[in-house]
This record gives structure tokens, C-alpha cells and sequence, in this order.
């Protein structure tokens, strides 16, 4: 099955992030594919499972994932290491669905630059301990 061809993304690692939360809050699985790097070494760790590699992989945890819609995740505290050809970036990520506002995760996205632009290499996120901090308790989520 052919997939969709996405907006190529050259502008930043950060384009690709909100490319990819726009992607899990749509369940557009084939947009958020698409966002991943060709490399057969890329990996993904969902919140308490095991370690994926390679686009196979990835991609049966992420259709099983969205299989009843989007996700409805925000992420917020950004922090941000990169150089000309990677970026690292680390997120507390928050849900507007959820009914408890003490549940949070944390996240890890690493990017790579490549001919097509900016692309995921590995997406890492654990479940975070304790309450929501106090600043993102203030934000808007819609």
C-alpha cells in the first residue's frame, strides 16, 4: 500500500517535533512515519515496553497505538541540545484528555539531519514520577 507523501520539513529539528505531536493527536500513522529516517537502526521505547528497532517495528506499535485515535498530547518544558547535524531534545508531555492532572510523561526525541531534512532517530519516553510541575498545571491545553 502506497503511503502519503509528506510536507518536506528543512527548516529545524523543532519543525519535525510538532510534525510528529501533530501526527500522534491526528492518528495519522502514515504522516508520522514519514518523519522517521530511513536508517534501519532507528529505535522506539513506549512507556513501560520494550525496545523496537528498525521502521517494521515502529510502525505495528504505532498502528496498534492510534488504532482508537489520536493521542491528545502537548509537549512543554523543551530542552534542547544540538549542533548542525543532531538535536536532542527532552519534553515533559502532557495529555488533554486526561482526568488526572497528575499524569505526565517524559520524553526523548532525537533528530538527525538528512537529504530529506529533519528526521526522528529515536523516540524515548517514560512515565514520570510524582505530580505535574506547577507550570504546566497553568497551561492552556486544548
Amino acid at each position: 500500500m502506497p503511503t502519503k507523501r509528506v510536507k518536506q520539513l528543512n527548516g529545524s529539528a523543532a519543525e519535525t517535533e510538532v510534525a510528529f505531536y501533530d501526527a500522534l493527536n491526528r492518528a495519522d500513522l502514515d504522516a508520522l512515519m514519514a518523519l522517521w529516517a530511513e536508517d534501519d537502526e532507528i529505535v522506539c521505547i513506549h512507556p513501560g515496553g520494550p525496545r523496537l528497532i528498525g521502521h517494521a517495528a515502529i510502525r505495528a506499535s504505532w498502528a496498534a497505538i492510534l488504532e482508537h485515535g489520536g493521542l491528545h498530547i502537548v509537549p512543554i518544558q523543551l530542552h534542547e541540545t544540538h549542533n548542525l547535524m543532531s538535536s536532542v531534545h527532552t519534553v515533559v508531555e502532557i495529555s488533554s484528555a486526561a482526568q488526572q492532572d497528575d499524569i505526565h510523561l517524559l520524553a526523548s526525541n532525537v533528530y538527525v539531519k538528512t537529504p530529506r531534512g529533519w528526521r526522528i532517530v529515536l523516540h524515548h519516553v517514560s512515565i514520570a514520577p510524582g505530580p505535574v510541575p506547577t507550570e504546566a498545571r497553568s497551561q492552556v491545553l486544548h
